[in-house]
């Protein structure tokens, strides 16, 4: 929220410069953001007077305009050609006289234009850098001292500083608000600004407003002002601490509106009364009802939205925007205005569905103060009148008292103040604190009894007001102090994985690792899981990024990609992260590690001429080696499997106990080709908890005895998988087999069309004496006769 200090000002007395304000603002809970002057450095800038406006000959456009800056001195006019179309004879402006400067070191001085002297600068808003565009030269009031520096009729002077405003505090996104804590800061409450009724000149105008949603609006105050004028200019004043809190002027009833929601916090909307058709009522929207918003945009609806509407439809979004059907205009003579006090849970969300946060719902997602809007509603109309002129209604207060927050008193303990703060705070420090803030406070036997002020919706709890107590007294005034008490620290359970070490694991083998975003592209997730189902965000900070991941892939295959045309051939990166699963409406999170390889297995390097890529087996064996650190890799089984987005051959699933926890396979080519990515993509993912959970240590005695290696080459069909003859030689070897080894995969001359010949290598070891010939061929001849019968093997000699 951006504060001019000089409106601020009006409110409260400020003792400090504005850097220093700024930093005790943010020891209280306001982080200031920024801090920049008002208006950027220019001089030399008066009021002027236009006296008379003739055209350059031999131009459309260009003007000469005589102007003064002192009235009924026809000697000290000036001659000035502009060429701005809202130039003319009585109109006051800015005048830069000859050796001015205005932003951007540009210096004023005397020319020629078209042959006409001009002897100075008619200034438009954007030539002074108050605007980023205008359409003409400054337009003051009529009344605007003539020769008075331009500097000081606008009060450029003035510093601006823009505060982080948290979520719990809504009441501090106004003047007004951020006043109160200054004058808290200072030890006294803020006085609130006494606002006179206005008194009704037409007792008859009224219109009838219906709540249906009484718990979602439990006060609705409105009020018609007739005979108005929106033809005209705001007053320069107004229009400029709009400027300087960053909201843009359009017409003198909108100009309204945004004053009063900057100054005291609290939207309002104002509809041209002459577009609304029968009688208002706020009620929830009709599934998909159409509504076209304020910018012009159509919208669908959803039954949860809240709606002000007429007979012919909705004609505002409740506390988010109005429509453009009853929008007010140039032509407007007739307004109603709508102040009410919106539920924060009737309009949490509701915008953002629309891609809509705006300054209203801001606030009312927050909370308003639910005291204000007849306070609000009288400020409008008093500024209203004196800019437009009309005439006002009565104003109509519609609530439901019922439906009101209601605030309960809040204990507050001495004991438990000095105990959370670790010091005592004397008693009328504690007092003063509180009531500066506005809040009500009686002393109990062991403390206060404090009524928290209607605009304090976060003051709940007795936490609460410690709080309030410790930042208004300065978190910089206690004194450090360690810790005291008995501390423990928890222990790891000893099967519990440790993702750091296994990322240690995967980087000791050349990964690297990365983080990418959450939120992916739904097209590119759907590209690779096409059958499963990811939470969608409502409100996603880019398309791009609209979906929850449901795997680590999209973005590794991103980063891979964007490696790829930066020249990095070799990739090989490492995530850690969640995962999100859709099922109905539950949405499951699991936390993953996964991984990606491409490109040459080994770095280039001396005495050795270019390499193998990286394929299946090498992502493979760092999966594998990743699952040793479990102590549990007999547990862990590849099987063939089948993934959209992974090769039809070249993928496996990973078990552990039957139980699958993670695949690894090449990137599909087609995918490949599709996300322009060089070469073969190898990738993993695990779950972290079931894959890397460690299987407890325990001793087991080595050997003393040597051990017997046999070699079998087994030939199978090439469907049969490594795993299925694995599993028969360790059932058909008994206890006798201690390791087994895969050293050659041969398909050619000798074996027949669909059939492969793997060379194991069986390592045989007794604990309790020495192997024979026979055990060995014992146990060769039982591994033999159950590959035959189990998978159809037959042997090479």
């Amino acid at each position: 929220m951006k504060v001019s200090l000089g409106w601020l000002a009006e409110f409260v007395s400020i003792p400090w410069s504005a850097r220093e304000l700024g930093d005790r603002l943010t020891m209280s809970g306001f982080e200031l953001e920024s801090l920049a002057a008002a208006a950027p450095e220019f001089g030399d800038v008066v009021v002027a007077s236009i006296v008379s406006v003739q055209p350059v000959p031999y131009s459309d456009r260009l003007q000469v305009c005589r102007v003064t800056v002192r009235a009924d001195d026809a000697v000290g006019e000036l001659q000035v050609v502009c060429g701005a179309a809202n130039a003319r004879a009585g109109l006051r402006t800015a005048l830069a006289r000859v050796g001015a400067t205005l932003p951007r070191d540009v210096v004023i001085k005397s020319a020629r234009v078209r042959g006409v002297e001009s002897q100075g600068m008619l200034c438009s808003a954007q030539e002074l850098g108050l605007l980023d565009s205008s359409d003409g030269i400054l337009e003051l009031p009529a009344d605007s001292p003539l020769g008075m520096p331009l500097r000081q009729y606008l009060r450029a002077d003035d510093s601006i500083i823009e505060l982080n405003v948290t979520p719990n505090r809504g009441d501090a996104m106004s003047m007004v608000g951020v006043a109160r804590e200054v004058a808290a800061m200072q030890g006294f409450a803020l006085l609130a600004p006494v606002q006179a009724a206005v008194t009704s000149a037409a007792t008859d105008v009224k219109y009838t407003v219906t709540r249906r949603e009484v718990a979602a609006c439990p006060r609705f105050v409105s009020r018609v002002i007739r005979r108005v004028s929106n033809r005209g200019a705001t007053p320069i004043e107004i229009r400029e601490r709009l400027r300087r809190a960053g909201v843009r002027s359009i017409s003198p009833i909108v100009d309204v509106t945004n004053y009063v929601l900057l100054e005291y916090g609290q939207p309002m909307h104002a509809y041209d009364l002459a577009k609304l058709q029968g009688p208002i009522e706020v009620r929830l929207a009709r599934p998909r009802e159409p509504f076209t918003l304020l910018d012009g945009r159509d919208v669908e609806l959803d039954p949860d939205m809240l709606v002000i509407a007429d007979a012919a439809g909705p004609i505002g979004l409740a506390g988010v925007m109005g429509g453009a059907r009853t929008a007010v205009s140039a032509a407007t003579t007739d307004v109603l205005f709508e102040v009410a006090y919106f539920s924060p849970q009737a309009i949490a969300g509701r915008g953002r569905r629309l891609g809509l946060v705006t300054d209203a719902s801001q606030r009312f997602e927050r909370g308003v103060d639910p005291a204000g809007q007849l306070r609000a509603t009288e400020r409008a109309t008093q500024l209203l009148l004196a800019i437009t002129g009309g005439e006002a209604g009565p104003v109509q207060i519609d609530a439901s008292v019922d439906h009101l927050p209601q605030r309960k008193p809040i204990s507050l303990r001495r004991a438990r103040l000095a105990m959370l703060l670790g010091r005592s705070v004397a008693d009328a420090q504690v007092v003063k604190t509180l009531e500066s803030l506005g809040m009500a406070v009686m002393a109990v036997a062991d403390g206060w009894q404090v009524q928290a002020p209607s605009w304090r919706f976060d003051l709940s709890i007795e936490a609460d007001l410690i709080e309030e107590v410790a930042r208004v007294v300065g978190y910089d005034q206690f004194e450090e102090a360690s810790p005291r008490g008995a501390r423990a620290l928890g222990q790891l359970p000893e099967a519990a994985s440790s993702e750091r070490e296994a990322l240690q694991l995967l980087a000791a083998r050349g990964y690297q690792e990365v983080i990418t975003f959450a939120f992916v592209d739904p097209a590119l997730q759907t590209q690779l899981f096409p059958d499963l189902a990811a939470p969608v965000l409502a409100n996603p900070i880019a398309s791009d990024l609209a979906a929850m991941r449901v795997s680590l892939w999209p973005g590794l295959l991103a980063v891979a990609r964007e490696n790829q045309r930066r020249q990095h051939e070799r990739v090989r990166i490492v995530e850690l992260g969640a995962g999100f699963r859709k099922s109905g409406a539950t949405v499951t999170e699991t936390e993953l590690i996964s991984g990606l390889g491409v490109g040459p297995r080994l770095p280039e390097q001396w005495g050795s001429g270019p390499g193998a890529t990286v394929d299946f087996f090498d992502t493979k064996a760092d999966v594998m080696a990743l699952l040793a650190s479990t102590g549990d890799l007999a547990g862990f089984e590849f099987r063939p499997a089948s993934v959209a987005c992974l090769h039809p051959g070249r993928t496996a699933e990973i078990l552990r106990h039957g139980r699958r926890v993670g695949l690894v396979g090449e990137l599909h080519p087609r995918l490949a080709r599709e996300l322009d990515i060089t070469g073969s993509p190898i990738l993993f993912e695990l779950e972290i908890q079931p894959a890397l959970k460690r299987r407890l240590a325990a001793f087991a005695e080595i050997s003393r005895f040597p051990s017997v290696r046999r070699d079998l080459a087994v030939v199978v069909d090439e469907n049969v998988a490594l795993s299925a003859l694995r599993e028969r030689v360790v059932l058909s070897a008994s206890s006798l087999l201690r390791e087994f080894l895969v050293f050659d995969l041969y398909r050619g001359p000798g074996i027949e069309t669909g059939r492969k010949s793997i060379a194991l290598g069986l390592i045989f070891q007794e604990k309790t004496r020495t192997l024979t010939d026979a055990d060995a061929d014992n146990a060769m001849a039982a591994i033999r006769a159950d590959l035959s019968a189990a998978l159809g093997a037959t042997f090479r000699e």
